[in-house]
């Protein structure tokens, strides 16, 4: 996971959710999200956005 950028590691969670993968993947990249301390908005598109600034 440490060579995933923030920018992909929030694409493959967005992807994840969207295609309804495995629970434990997502869970897998929401404990990567929150290490590097990410916060996933509802509004996921505005975060999306935010993170290819």
């Amino acid at each position: 996971m440490d060579n995933l950028s923030d920018k992909h590691l929030v694409e493959a969670y967005i992807k994840a959710k969207e295609l309804k993968l495995d629970p434990r993947f997502i869970e897998l990249l929401e404990t990567e999200l929150k290490r590097r301390s990410i916060c996933i908005h509802p509004d996921i598109q505005k975060n999306k956005k935010e993170i290819q600034k």
